[in-house]
């Protein structure tokens, strides 16, 4: 369920840059369903941990507008899928791969130094406890933007193939 939810969010987050809640809010729901059917009060006690942690990790995030609405749904929904000690794993894979897409896209539209440029404001503003400003969000239509839903479809996928990989 996981990889089906992640590969459908990569791929309209790809191609239309959004993930729409008509994906992420019936898997969350279906995810703590089915976390409590096959486990019980167990199962959807790590399923609403998983959403929470996956909740309270991105919010600040989103809320900055460094990531959207619909990657912290992405990450809620699968959290209830995966619970929290799975989540952990796939949000530091997804945050490798996204550093990877991030420098490659960099690379390739040759904006080395004003990404670089935007960390040094970025973390200038992190240390004196300030938001950055709007041009330094998502907002911003000039910025070269990394699809955080495809990085996670890939963390998911990997996973995914190295839990099925360890069992066989």
């Amino acid at each position: 369920m996981a990889v089906l939810l992640a590969l459908t969010a990569g791929w309209t987050d790809w191609r239309f840059r959004r993930i729409p809640n008509w994906i992420t809010v019936p898997a969350l729901l279906l995810g703590i369903g089915l976390n409590t059917f096959v486990g019980g009060w167990p199962g959807a006690r790590s399923s609403l941990l998983g959403a929470g942690l996956g909740f309270v990790l991105l919010l600040p995030f989103a809320l900055a507008r460094g990531l959207g609405m619909g990657d912290l749904k992405l990450v809620v929904a699968l959290g209830a899928i995966l619970g929290p000690q799975h989540l952990i794993v796939v949000l530091f894979a997804t945050i490798l791969l996204n550093a990877i897409i991030a420098v490659a896209m960099m690379v390739q539209k040759k904006r080395v130094r004003q990404t670089l440029r935007n960390l040094g404001h970025m973390l200038a503003a992190l240390l004196s406890l300030h938001l950055p400003g709007p041009d330094l969000t998502i907002d911003n239509p000039e910025l070269v933007k990394v699809p955080f839903g495809v990085a996670c479809a890939l963390a998911v996928i990997l996973y995914t193939a190295s839990q099925a990989w360890k069992f066989s």
